[in-house]
Order: structure tokens, then sequence, then C-alpha cells
């Protein structure tokens, strides 16, 4: 996952998480979608965004870093 200059709203987030929530572990899904019910910075919705991005092609060793690092940011 690279850096990206662009910021990416709440709903892109939303949108991202959506078509690939059936690629992640339904808790986590699930957990993402509620912590993004509410508003928050443009870093942590940039972060959430790349985070999300491709997740369906990341291999299973990659998926679960992504998952920790979705965990702690929505701690």
């Amino acid at each position: 996952m690279g850096t990206c200059n662009i910021d990416h709203s709440q709903e892109d987030v939303i949108q991202k998480l959506e078509s690939q929530k059936e690629f992640m572990p339904q808790p986590l899904g699930e957990n993402v979608l509620r912590f993004l019910k509410n508003v928050h910075d443009q870093h942590t919705l940039n972060e959430l965004f790349h985070l999300l991005k491709k997740y369906d092609l990341a291999s299973k060793e990659e998926q679960e870093a992504r998952n920790e690092k979705l965990l702690q940011l929505i701690g």
C-alpha cells in the first residue's frame, strides 16, 4: 500500500467498505461500518480507504495485517 495524495470522503470510504466487506471477517466489516457512522478526520478516512483498497486481492497474510490495522484504527 503506497501513500496517496487524494482525500477520500466518508461516502468514498463507505462505498469501498461495501465493495470489500464480503471478503472480510463478518464482525470486522460490521464494526468498521459502525465506526463510519460517526464523523472522522481526513487522515483517518484516508487511512481506512487505503486499508480497504484492493483488500480482496491481497494475500491472506496481507489481509490479516490489514485486519489488525483496521482494528487498531477503529479501536
